[in-house]
């Protein structure tokens, strides 16, 4: 049996509670779908909307007096994994007992090591939270030691690093689970960064991109492929511009290039084609499909779908 990891996009999940019980409903159908066809399955997703939800929340209570306590960053990170996976099993759940399949959807609060020399925390860029005046991001940068940058003229916003996956903590638990056929949903949001001390694990305030820790993941899990659900169909180059060009299929040699050519976007396809790229060369037989949600099934069939392989 093939085991396949899925990492989800924001697509799929939506900005609010209510629109993502909506939205994971339909997700929950390609999932199924593909499980239907005998693959092993595992979930990471993003948690980029979620996160900023909660962060903002307790920023803004404990901003205006509240007796809300301060939530750290890593703990806001682990309510959104519990959230979003309560809400992706419970339509996973629904979408199996409609097929008569005898399955579970279980997730799993999922921890993942980063480097604290890792350069990206020499550099933080990843905003979170609500706008600041200079004077309160001032005044917060002495008190908490938070890192604030200037968001085109909207007002000041707290920044994190976003490091590069090391390892995940839970994985003989997520082999566990898979190996028994479970649908295991995990590195929610990229994982829960967490550094190593003699005391045990440290939560730390940073975003690791979920695509780089589903890669991760993936390598780990010894799976047959990665597949990176997204908005588009397909990988273009010239996007947006007259001569855009859809890719069926790259080498890693041509997405090298393509990278080297400033093709893809950073923060939006550029992690994609780098996490697939990742997963080929840990592995020795691993392929990669970047498409979107409604085609997983037709992508997996090589019917659509970017296919990115060893040259």
């Amino acid at each position: 049996m093939k085991r396949i990891v899925l990492a989800l996009g924001g697509n799929a999940l939506g900005q609010t509670p209510q629109e993502q019980i909506h939205l994971v409903k339909k997700t929950a159908k390609s999932i199924v779908d593909l499980v239907e066809e005998g693959y092993e399955i595992v979930v990471g997703h993003g948690n980029g909307p979620q996160i900023g939800m909660i962060n903002l929340a307790m920023d803004f209570a404990s901003a205006h007096g509240a007796k809300t306590p301060y939530m750290p960053f890593p703990e806001c990170g682990a309510m959104s994994q519990g959230y979003i996976g309560y809400h992706l099993q419970q339509a996973i759940q629904f979408e199996l007992k409609s097929r008569n399949m005898k399955r579970q959807a279980v997730s799993v609060i999922t921890q993942v090591v980063v480097d604290k020399e890792d350069k990206a925390f020499q550099s933080p860029v990843k905003p979170i939270g609500m706008f600041y005046t200079k004077q309160e991001a001032d005044r917060m940068e002495k008190e908490q030691g938070f890192v604030f940058t200037e968001d085109a003229g909207r007002g000041y916003r707290r920044v994190v690093a976003s490091p590069n996956p090391v390892s995940i903590v839970e994985l003989p638990v997520i082999q566990q689970l898979v190996d028994l056929k479970n649908i295991v949903i995990t590195v929610g949001g990229g994982g829960i960064p967490v550094i190593e001390t003699d005391t045990g694990y440290q939560g730390i305030a940073a975003v690791i991109d979920k695509d780089k820790s589903s890669a991760k993941l993936a390598e780990d899990l010894n799976a047959d492929m990665l597949i990176i659900l997204t908005a588009v169909e397909r990988v273009c180059i010239h996007y947006k511009k007259e001569n855009q060009q859809e890719l069926e299929e790259m080498t890693v040699s041509q997405a090298k290039a393509y990278i080297e050519q400033g093709h893809f976007a950073p923060g939006s396809m550029l992690p994609k084609v780098e996490a697939c790229l990742s997963f080929i060369e840990h592995t020795k037989n691993g392929t990669a499909v970047i498409t979107s949600l409604d085609c997983a099934k037709e992508a997996l069939f090589g019917k659509t779908g970017t296919k990115i392989m060893r040259d």
